[in-house]
């Protein structure tokens, strides 16, 4: 009966936080550089040792090293802290963005050979706050020799990606485990952006992507007919300006499996495969597409559109991860992971639908394609451990990453362009039952300029506080 309830409590809690999935900022990609603050101080590397209830996000499989009988309910709380600015013509827009928070909690337990739970936490995402009047993609344009924003309006994006998971692991032999999660995915998205017209333009030419469909053959028609000379400027913008739901959602699946084996009493290793997501397009009703420039067609202003609004084929990537685990002393724990991250098969493009519901454009239809063309990301996890007592354990590791995101593409609104990380923390035992963990991860500014001329740089301050209670 104590089991029954115990999980009861915890099922309501993940529905309860189910509907608050804060968001993200930018690490490995769009993930996290480490899952837990026991992985966290040791580099993010989690696959072949025990990293408590996290290993739902390292390798499920590491949960087969619970002693049998034993049940943990732990509550973690992550904070991230960016730093990031954008330069364009002398100008810096600076992104207030610098302060997001994220609660997840667990409830895991061995029966016999079986391990299994239930978990939820924030995957990862990024985003920006560069406030109104932000020089950017590609900044303003020249007035009399004077930069002028474009829109004038707020400059913001925010994705986020959560995660209910049902892992189970199972004990093949003493020295080996294996493990299948399905994760229960969801994703949200704000996004506020300009576009310059001279941008907006090579994209209704086909180059660097695409604008099609019916409402992109009116402007043509209006610029052809004169009512229009020019567009300064096009404008996207759904948000909610809400810090735990965006604006844009969408739902899926994921599954992962993994495996870890001792080969001895000094050397465990073990792997993990994270599937690609399944998420249906992000979908809003409140959307507003807008343009302004030259021409009878914008005498009293911008012409804005309502409508909803589709953030087509989003997905998160599918991963690959091995790593191993060395006991030199009794008191001494090294690990190592590589992880591959498959990005570009998710983000070579990003891919807007817009249809008006509004005004005389109602029924016409304009699909924004914006090539990104992300590298996939290879990321090295070292970390060690050392027992000062039963009770205490002091952490330090490093992360070490390609940046995915090539210049050619490189959006401001989408920095994720950090590449290494140093990290430390401890875990703290108060008698047998209570467990505290703590991580904090510093992540040396970066920075890069995209063909535009659009500098920007980006360096992280984060940390990972966890509490767990031992049944």
């Amino acid at each position: 009966m104590k089991m029954r309830n115990n999980s009861a409590l915890m099922l309501s809690l993940s529905l309860f936080l189910f509907s608050f999935s804060p968001s993200a900022k930018a690490t490995n990609g769009m993930n996290l550089e480490g899952y837990g603050p026991k992985a966290h101080g040791l580099g993010g590397a989690g696959m072949a040792y025990d990293t408590g209830n996290s290993a739902v996000m390292n390798n499920p499989a590491t949960l087969s090293l619970m002693k049998d009988g034993d049940a943990r309910l732990s509550f973690g709380l992550r904070g991230l802290h960016p730093h990031v600015s954008a330069w364009y013509g002398g100008v810096e827009s600076h992104s207030e963005g610098d302060s997001y928070f994220m609660p997840s909690m667990s409830y895991m337990r061995r029966d016999g050979r079986l391990s299994w739970g239930i978990a939820l936490l924030a995957q990862g995402g990024m985003g920006t706050e560069y406030g109104e009047g932000a020089y950017l993609f590609s900044g303003g344009y020249s007035l009399n020799g004077s930069m002028v924003p474009l829109s004038g309006e707020e400059i913001r994006s925010e994705i986020s990606m959560g995660r209910v998971m049902l892992p189970i692991a199972y004990a093949l032999t003493d020295r080996t485990g294996i493990s299948l999660s399905v994760d229960l995915v969801w994703a949200c998205m704000d996004l506020q952006m300009d576009i310059d017209g001279e941008h907006f333009g090579k994209l209704l030419m086909g180059s660097g992507g695409s604008v099609a469909g019916s409402m992109a053959a009116s402007l043509k028609q209006m610029m052809a007919g004169g009512m229009m000379s020019d567009i300064n400027h096009a404008r996207i913008d759904f948000s909610n300006d809400n810090p735990f739901t965006g604006e844009a959602d969408g739902y899926g699946f994921g599954v992962k499996t993994g495996i870890v084996h001792k080969l001895s009493d000094a050397v465990s290793i073990g792997a993990s495969y994270h599937s690609k997501t399944r998420i249906s397009d992000l979908e809003t009703h409140h959307a507003l597409i807008s343009f302004n420039g030259s021409g009878d067609a914008f005498l009293d202003g911008p012409v804005s559109v309502k409508g909803s609004l589709k953030v087509r084929d989003f997905e998160w990537p599918e991963t690959i991860a091995a790593g191993i685990a060395l006991y030199p002393s009794d008191r001494l724990m090294l690990v190592g992971d590589v992880k591959f991250i498959n990005w570009s098969a998710v983000m070579d493009t990003f891919t807007v639908s817009f249809t008006a519901e509004e005004g005389s454009l109602t029924g016409q239809s304009i699909d924004v394609v914006m090539d990104q063309n992300w590298d996939d990301q290879v990321v090295w996890s070292l970390g060690a451990q050392y027992s000062v007592s039963n009770e205490l354990k002091i952490r330090a590791g490093a992360n070490f990453a390609n940046n995915p995101a090539p210049d050619a593409t490189l959006n401001p609104l989408f920095p994720a362009i950090v590449t290494t990380h140093y990290t430390g923390g401890f875990g703290l035992r108060v008698k047998e039952q209570h467990q505290i963990g703590f991580a904090l991860a510093y992540a040396p500014e970066v920075d890069e300029t995209n063909e535009d001329d659009v500098q920007m740089t980006h360096g992280q301050t984060n940390w990972s506080l966890g509490y767990t209670y031992n049944f």
